[in-house]
């Protein structure tokens, strides 16, 4: 994530971003799941998606709704008519941001007393718990600041306890190298091989930090129809979701998160998760991708194998491939030790 060292400045001191900026206002949306987000984790021969991510891409949805505010706030500071700002007919200018510039939206949210990042990084709020979506608006208009939240963690270790990596080496503190979010999402290449029992059937980020937090008995079930997760999304076939091409895969994730990732990466997660499986009937799933023209879909089908075939029936398939096919991308994967 190399992107967030490149504006680190940027980042931390705001007037570098935009040097006419005088404020700085922070909102959260609620994206409450109402459901449990960590049954899904029980059924291995179904992939979990991040629950913010089973909806329309908030990106979109948020986005939308700051630029008519932000409308709202300048009409309102124009207006000479305007009770609020009488006779303040100077030119003012916002900017809108969610999640894709270098905005330090944690941070700036708690300096604004929507919540306090607790000890898995994430905002917390004692109304709405976890589940927020941030987003900001900068503005060259001069407001009152409000003041920030204490924090309100505790002795309270769950988020920490139940991750499945141990990505958090102390609270506050994460390790992204090792989160399962990182890894499905962001990460191009293989996945270290270590990580990857770990990781179970989450294909598409990860929940369990966030789904313990007490806090999250406050929440309530998001009321934004665009951010309620999409029926197909709550229980998807890994047998169906290893399947797509890259046509199938963006039709299916059209307008979701998921999209960006792309569908080798994915496909990759798939074939994670269907190794985690135990489920012996998905490894023609996987050896249908052996030829697969991705390199990184060919080592995560080699990897789901060496985990579901008995040894020897995989070391004939081995040997089967390397007389075939010599792929100096994916040797490594048949060389390591079969789990």
């Amino acid at each position: 994530m190399a992107w967030m060292a490149d504006r680190v400045t940027e980042r931390t001191n705001p007037a570098l971003l935009w040097p006419e900026v005088k404020s700085i206002l922070l909102f959260g949306m609620a994206y409450t799941p109402d459901f449990d987000p960590l049954e899904i984790l029980q059924k291995s021969d179904c992939g979990a998606i991040s629950s913010y991510a089973r909806s329309r891409d908030y990106h979109d949805v948020i986005k939308g709704k700051l630029k008519s505010l932000a409308r709202f706030m300048l009409d309102s500071v124009t207006n000479p008519n305007s009770a609020a700002h009488e006779g303040d007919v100077a030119p003012h200018g916002v900017k809108v941001f969610v999640d894709t510039a270098p905005v330090m939206e944690k941070s700036l949210a708690a300096a604004a007393g929507l919540g306090w990042q607790g000890k898995h990084t994430v905002l917390v709020s004692r109304a709405h718990g976890n589940w927020l979506f941030l987003g900001a608006i900068y503005t060259t208009l001069a407001l009152p600041k409000d003041a920030p939240t204490s924090d309100h963690c505790g002795t309270c270790t769950r988020c920490l306890s139940i991750c499945p990596t141990d990505a958090f080496p102390k609270p506050y503190q994460l390790d992204a190298t090792r989160c399962i979010a990182y890894l499905t999402i962001e990460h191009k290449g293989p996945i270290d091989r270590a990580l990857r029992p770990k990781i179970g059937n989450r294909i598409f980020g990860c929940d369990d930090c966030l789904a313990v937090c007490p806090w999250n008995r406050f929440a309530k079930a998001t009321r934004e129809i665009k951010l309620k997760a999409r029926p197909e999304f709550l229980e998807p076939l890994l047998a169906d979701l290893v399947r797509v091409d890259d046509t199938a895969f963006r039709a299916l994730f059209a307008g979701t998160p998921v999209k960006r990732t792309g569908r080798d990466r994915f496909v990759r997660n798939v074939l994670i998760a269907i190794g985690n499986s135990g489920d012996a009937t998905l490894a023609e799933e996987a050896q249908n991708l052996l030829q697969d023209p991705s390199p990184l879909v060919r080592g995560a089908a080699i990897w789901a194998l060496s985990r579901l075939l008995p040894f020897a029936t995989f070391a004939e398939l081995r040997a089967s491939y390397r007389a075939s096919e010599n792929d100096s991308d994916v040797l490594e994967e048949w060389d390591a030790p079969q789990e």
